[in-house]
């Protein structure tokens, strides 16, 4: 009799009131880790039901533990999923639109087993993105010390905002939201309105995302090919830009063109004149690159599953450690290069202080953008009580980078002879294509790129094709033409606006309004409001954070 009281879906092994939701680091030999079920990568910012949350075959039993646990209390966790109706370890990831997948290699019951030290470093690999080469162009827009200070305060700004995104589900009282993400959140507190515009905001970032790096892999692509064709054709080239003499030159490609440069160089060797002008018709950056990484990438977009690219994420890690050793050897070569006026400009210097600052608003707000996705991050950290310690140190560690690499650039930047107006949205454009170190930089991050598109591919179909057909592969035509108009928005800005920094500013500030700016700061209010609890200085600050992102959106376009 003692027996038949036993409740029948508990594992062996344990208390499972012990544990949580998600842990990563998986233990092959613990069975009882991969519960409740298999989390599709939509739970990121899917705004659907719970049936688009797991795979077909454990729907069903979904379906019966969700009812079955309706006879009990939210936090009676007797009645959960029995491991056979999960799918293989290897089959589990866990996707951030800004580029990154993590493998989910353990347990989705219980609290993570990662240390600290673990989630936030995958908090600060997530957050590492194309914003990175754009953060000293940045600080050129806005001026040296107020770039600096905005960098400090959009990183407090966006932490807070994060540390409301993550208390949300907190807030809501009488339902269990252990498993629930912040679209979900937005979808309880502002009803289809939420759900509707968490997958339009969502799918801002994603596509921005995905047109930023088409205009990048398209550059690194060119300068990667250029830098073979003359080391292989044993071609002197040098391009019709200015820039330093010496063997750590650096250039200013602005200043040859109001436009961004292209494969524009004179060739001083005694080579094949005519071999190397039709080298150069062929491998435009603008003109031809961008439709030949079309034949290389459309077809991976049509895989129904990406899983095998998100084995390359260490990539984004090597990528960026490599970028900080590039800065650095760079820095210690070409020197400090400073004049501080704070309202003056010269021919060679900026003012402290410009009227472009929300430039450098509009990158930060993307560059620390994980809004929508810290919930699950945290999720796997094997001490809850650190969440919000840890995030406070991912962040600062980011901003850290940030500065870093945005400082060093800008200091070193050789004025005179060059203008520091000279910096460039990509910074490695400053570099000539046959430096080695940028050409070793160009090769990680091209790689890198090529891996993670179709993750964001896929993650840009799941959303949108669950949404209208309740399907995320309804057939090859409709993937088809879906990858079709994403590839063509890439390819098409390549040509007629390879301006990163423009568009990251863009995406940034229109999904920032949304998952940084708005929703946090209302669901917060509302919240503390139908708990009695709203007080006049926290509903003015709440309110002062949404204009101001407002304000940061209205100022992308009228700079």
């Amino acid at each position: 009799m003692e027996e038949d009281t036993k409740p029948l879906l508990v594992p062996v092994g344990g208390d499972e009131s012990s544990y949580g939701i998600m842990n990563i680091q998986f233990n092959p030999e613990d069975f009882k880790c991969k519960r409740p079920f298999h989390v599709e990568p939509t739970n990121i910012v899917s705004v659907n039901d719970d049936m688009q949350r797991v795979t077909d075959e454990a729907s069903a039993m979904n379906k019966r533990i969700h009812y079955y646990s309706r006879l009990t209390s939210p936090a009676d966790r007797a009645l959960i999923a029995p491991d056979h109706v999960l799918p293989a370890p290897d089959e589990i990831y866990v996707y951030s639109p800004l580029g990154t997948a993590f493998k989910v290699d353990s347990c989705t019951d219980g609290y993570g087993k990662n240390s600290s030290i673990v989630t936030i470093f995958m908090i600060w690999n997530t957050m590492m993105g194309t914003s990175i080469l754009s953060i000293p162009w940045g600080i050129k827009q806005a001026g040296f010390t107020s770039g600096i200070i905005l960098i400090l305060l959009m990183g407090i700004l966006t932490l807070y905002c994060c540390y409301r995104v993550v208390k949300s589900r907190k807030m809501i009282p009488l339902l269990d939201t252990s498993n629930w993400e912040f679209p979900d959140v937005c979808k309880y507190y502002f009803g289809s309105f939420g759900q509707w515009s968490s997958l339009l905001f969502s799918m801002v970032s994603l596509v921005g995302a995905m047109v930023v790096y088409w205009v990048l892999m398209s550059n690194f692509l060119f300068n990667t090919g250029k830098f073979i064709y003359n080391f292989v054709h044993d071609i002197n080239v040098t391009d019709i830009v200015p820039g330093t003499n010496g063997s750590n030159k650096v250039i200013c490609p602005s200043a040859a063109s109001g436009h961004p440069p292209q494969n524009r160089s004179v060739m001083f060797s005694s080579g094949n004149d005519t071999g190397f002008e039709l080298f150069e018709k062929w491998w435009n950056k603008s003109q031809t690159v961008p439709f030949y990484l079309v034949a290389i990438l459309l077809p991976l977009l049509n895989l129904k599953s990406p899983s095998f690219f998100a084995k390359f994420n260490v990539l984004g890690t090597v990528s960026v450690v490599y970028l900080v050793l590039l800065v650095t050897v760079k820095a210690a070569r070409l020197g400090i290069h400073l004049e501080y006026n704070w309202f003056t400009e010269n021919d060679f210097f900026v003012p402290e202080f410009r009227i472009q600052f929300p430039q450098l608003t509009g990158v930060l707000t993307l560059a620390f953008f994980i809004h929508n996705c810290v919930i699950t991050l945290l999720q796997n950290n094997r001490n809850q009580e650190n969440n919000v310690r840890d995030l406070s140190i991912a962040y600062f560690l980011v901003g850290l980078t940030y500065l870093y690499v945005g400082v060093i650039i800008f200091a070193s930047f050789p004025s005179p002879p060059l203008s520091k107006e000279c910096i460039e949205q990509n910074f490695l454009d400053n570099f000539p294509s046959d430096d080695i170190m940028s050409f070793v930089a160009r090769i990680f991050l091209l790689f890198q790129m090529m891996t993670v598109y179709p993750l964001l591919g896929y993650l840009a179909r799941v959303q949108l094709l669950r949404q209208f057909f309740g399907n995320a592969y309804p057939s090859i035509f409709h993937v088809l033409i879906l990858n079709i108009a994403i590839v063509g928005a890439g390819v098409a800005m390549a040509i007629f606006y390879p301006n990163i920094g423009g568009i990251i500013r863009y995406s940034g500030a229109t999904c920032g309004l949304a998952f940084v700016f708005v929703y946090p700061s209302l669901i917060y209010v509302i919240s503390q409001h139908r708990a009695g609890q709203l007080t006049w200085p926290a509903l003015i600050m709440h309110i002062f954070i949404i204009l101001l992102g407002l304000a940061n959106l209205i100022a992308q376009f009228l700079l």
